[in-house]
């Protein structure tokens, strides 16, 4: 733990400034202070990392933290902040303090995840025996703790309340860029938000103490802080008091390595950054975006068209926690439904502003994350899987039914050499690595390559290999990635699931089955034998038909009984289905109410 101070200073002020102690009587206060103590902790310093055994309670007084929790895959995963007058640490204390092993002494828990300060901060540790002396002095503390508790419960699992960034840091690579004027630009489109928010300058903030921030963090919803980037006082100040970084680059210019004159912020550390890209034109590009991303270390890429527009408001709409991600699940070709949850989300008036999938759902996301109008969508998938069968080229299997070039040839037609960086949102695919047993997460490079490797169900397709790791469908372990959309914003989720359906099997098909030629001879090249929906079948069914439906706000469910994954000409049927479902589960929600303007500018 690094910190700095102790028990010399009275702490009882700390204790009396604490909103979950402000009923308890001063003597109360007096008493539990001599089990408490004051210090600070730099920023990009751990109050406590997970595993470490705990006695205490922390109160925040001063400055922000951030709470990650370790992932199986080795990654941390970013949980929430813990603001100035919030308890952290309650969960260890509460849990300890009894004699867990038999051995007649009390016991301490270790903590969950770990807690790091986010900048400058100041903090109030209170031993468990402290804060029994508040609670019998007061014992609604334990009930606005236990509420404290539950809450935060319930938003872990929601992955979008609790942790909600307030002090954005907007800084220019290069000082042609007019930050003030695009910070206007947010701040105009968050009050269409009812949104409240403050931009702070380096004349204005520069060589202010914590407090300065916090009062600023008390009286806005939003803070946003503009610097250049140059090493000086006040970028290196706005940089420590960050929750997010936004890198503001020009499209027309190449990222410098290092990007960053030091790295001297926790959220940049953490890596909470994400790239505005700007737009002024039709200027060249200079770079890939995904350069940017590199030299930034950043999670995400947006787009930023001109001044003001649907790129401005989608970024209003991402600080404020009112973006809107649309996930769609595998299903083969009843995967065409999503087509219809798209139209429906457009009639409606409701944005899309994150797109994603496994699966035949990541080839429709991709579409609408090309920025591509529903006709547009209709005519490319009309001719790209409905005219003709992608699966048609059959193959005397080696590593698939089919050879796979009519996929790589339509996917090469529609998307191009277009790069996911590129696309007008962020967007993801999940393919299933057989390498490691693991899904796969494609947020950059090409995206034909992603769309690719997230459909090559095992036996049917033959797989994508990417830098040694062999890729299959998506659907194989993560059918409806609401997880990684819940990972990716913060906002709000519609998903629509198609995966629990008849997958078309028919019994007598595997009754006394003819030779591969013998069926050919019956049938033709052009139908599919039974081994491929065998195949899809197998590939699909050890995958629990209701993950991830608990973690999207508007859930939709089209009624597809007639529509197997192969029945490829059943487009119309299908994208119908989508439509009607989205049209009613929509109308049902508040999701316009939330996510779309409430007031004029």
């Amino acid at each position: 733990m690094g910190i700095f101070g102790g028990m010399s200073l009275d702490v009882v002020p700390a204790l009396a400034s604490i909103k979950f102690l402000e009923d308890v009587p001063r003597r109360a206060l007096r008493a539990a202070g001599k089990e408490a103590r004051w210090f600070s902790v730099p920023a990009g310093w751990p109050l406590f990392r997970a595993g470490e055994l705990s006695d205490s309670i922390f109160f925040v007084l001063s400055g922000s933290f951030g709470a990650f929790k370790a992932m199986r895959d080795g990654r941390s995963e970013f949980m929430g902040h813990v603001r100035a007058g919030e308890p952290v640490g309650e969960m260890a204390m509460f849990q300890g303090g009894i004699d867990i092993d038999g051995d007649g002494t009390p016991d301490n828990v270790p903590h969950t995840s770990s807690v790091y300060a986010l900048r400058d901060s100041e903090v109030l540790e209170i031993s468990r025996k402290g804060f029994e002396k508040l609670s019998s002095a007061e014992p609604e503390i334990l009930n606005a703790m236990i509420r404290l508790i539950l809450s935060r419960l319930r938003e872990g699992n929601q992955r979008n309340r609790r942790t909600a960034p307030k002090v954005f840091t907007m800084v220019a690579t290069s000082p042609s860029i007019d930050l003030e004027l695009r910070a206007e630009a947010l701040q105009k489109a968050l009050s269409r938000l009812g949104i409240t928010s403050r931009i702070v300058t380096g004349s204005e903030g520069n060589e202010k103490p914590s407090a300065f921030f916090d009062e600023l963090e008390a009286e806005n919803d939003i803070v946003i802080l503009t610097s250049t980037m140059r090493d000086n006082a006040w970028y290196r100040l706005s940089m420590r008091q960050a929750d997010r970084i936004w890198v503001v680059a020009r499209a027309d210019a190449k990222p410098s390595y290092p990007l960053f004159p030091e790295e001297n912020s926790p959220a940049q550390s953490l890596k909470l950054v994400d790239v505005l890209l700007l737009h002024h034109g039709e200027e060249r590009e200079a770079c890939r975006p995904a350069d940017w991303l590199n030299a930034a270390g950043a999670a995400r890429i947006f787009h930023w068209q001109g001044i003001r527009g649907e790129s401005c408001d989608r970024l209003a709409r991402t600080i404020a926690g009112r973006s809107v991600g649309v996930v769609f699940s595998g299903g083969g070709a009843r995967a065409y439904a999503h087509i219809g949850v798209v139209r429906a989300l457009r009639e409606l008036g409701i944005p899309i502003d994150f797109a994603g999938g496994a699966s035949m759902g990541a080839v429709v996301a991709g579409c609408v994350a090309m920025g591509w109008d529903d006709d547009q969508i209709e005519q490319r998938i009309r001719k790209g899987f409905v005219e003709t069968n992608p699966l048609g080229d059959w193959n005397i299997p080696v590593v698939g039914m089919v050879k796979g070039h009519r996929v790589d040839n339509r996917l090469r037609e529609h998307f191009g050499e277009a790069e996911i960086g590129d696309l007008e949102m962020p967007f993801f695919a999940v393919s299933t690595n057989l390498t490691d047993g693991a899904y796969r997460v494609h947020r950059q490079g090409l995206l034909r390559k992603a769309l690719r490797a997230t459909i090559a169900l095992p036996g049917i397709l033959p797989p994508v290999v990417d830098e040694g790791e062999v890729l299959v469908d998506g659907a194989v372990l993560n059918n409806f990635p609401a997880d990684v959309m819940r990972e990716l914003q913060r906002g709000f989720v519609v998903g629509c699931d198609v995966a629990r359906a008849p997958e078309g099997l028919k019994a007598e098909d595997f009754v006394n089955p003819p030779g591969f030629f013998g069926w050919v001879a019956r049938h033709g090249f052009s139908a599919a034998p039974p081994i491929a929906g065998l195949l899809m079948r197998s590939g699909t069914v050890s995958v629990n038909p209701n993950a991830g439906r608990e973690l999207v706000d508007v859930l939709v469910l089209p009624e597809l009984k007639d529509v197997e994954l192969r029945d490829w000409k059943a487009y119309d049927e299908a994208v119908e289905a989508g439509y009607s479902a989205a049209m009613t589960a929509l109308k049902q929600s508040d999701l316009k109410e939330k996510c779309c303007t409430v007031s004029v500018a």
